[in-house]
C-alpha cells in the first residue's frame, strides 16, 4: 500500500511516517513549502504544496491508496488558524481525494472534539473546528477512521504505556505519547474493523494491554 501523510513534518506526522516505513508501507510526505523534513526521512518521496492550491494538491495525492491527515493548527496569534487548517484544510484534502480516487482516509483529531467549554478553545475555538472537519469526513463516502488522542506527549520511552481504546465521547482526560498515536494510525490502515469508527486513545501503565484488533471488535 502506498500512503500519503499530510503534515508529515509535524511532531505527530513524522512519527507516522517512521512507523509506516517500519511496517513496509510506501510513504509520500506532503508538507508546506517552508517546512523541514527530519534527516532520517529525507529519502522519502516528498511534495511541498499548499492545501489551497487544487492542482498542486491533486498532483501530490495522485497514485495514492490511502491518506493520513496529520495537519493541525499550531498555537498562534492568528485565531483563524484552526478554521483554516482543521476545517477548511480538511475539506480541501477530502475534495482532492475525491478527484484523484482515494477512498481510505485516516484523520488525527483530538479528545473532547466538539466541546465548547474547554480550555483549548481559547485558541480560536479549535475543538469546534476540529469537529467540523470530522463531520466533513464522516458525511463523505470514504472508508474513514478518526483517531482522537488525549494530551500529546513527546516521550519515546513507551514500553510501559498501554493504550486505552474507546468509542467516541467516552474519554475527557488523559494523555498519550505521539509515538503511540502514530502506531494507532498505522494499525488503522492494517485493520478493516477500524473503518467508519471514531477511536479515542489515551495511555497509561495502569491500563491492561490489548491488541488493536481486539479493541476494534469492542468499539
Amino acid at each position: 500500500m502506498k500512503i500519503a501523510i499530510t503534515g508529515a513534518s509535524g511532531k505527530t506526522g513524522y512519527r507516522i511516517a517512521e512507523e509506516a516505513v517500519k511496517k513496509g508501507f510506501k510513504v509520500r510526505q506532503i508538507i508546506r513549502n517552508n517546512s523541514k523534513v527530519s534527516d532520517e526521512l529525507k529519502n522519502l518521496e516528498t511534495f511541498r504544496v499548499s492545501l489551497y492550491k487544487k492542482k498542486e494538491l491533486d498532483k501530490a495525492l495522485n497514485d495514492i491508496d490511502a491518506l493520513v491527515i496529520a495537519t493541525g493548527a499550531r498555537a498562534s496569534l492568528d485565531l483563524t488558524g484552526p478554521a483554516k487548517v482543521d476545517a477548511l484544510g480538511v475539506q480541501k484534502q477530502l475534495e482532492s481525494c475525491k478527484r484523484v480516487g482515494i477512498k481510505r482516509v485516516i484523520l488525527v483529531s483530538s479528545l473532547c472534539t466538539g466541546r465548547l467549554f474547554h480550555p483549548l478553545n481559547f485558541f480560536g475555538l479549535i475543538l469546534i473546528w476540529k469537529k467540523i472537519g470530522e463531520n466533513l469526513l464522516r458525511k463523505s463516502n470514504f472508508e474513514w477512521t478518526i483517531i482522537r488522542p488525549g494530551g500529546l506527549k513527546e516521550v519515546e520511552d513507551i514500553k510501559l504505556e498501554n493504550i486505552n481504546y474507546s468509542k467516541e465521547d467516552t474519554q475527557i482526560n488523559g494523555s498519550i505519547p505521539r509515538r503511540l498515536v502514530a502506531r494507532c494510525c498505522i494499525d488503522s490502515l492494517k485493520n478493516k474493523e477500524s473503518i467508519n469508527k471514531i477511536i479515542e486513545v489515551t495511555s497509561s501503565k495502569d491500563n491492561k494491554k490489548i491488541s488493536f484488533k481486539k479493541a476494534m471488535q469492542m468499539i
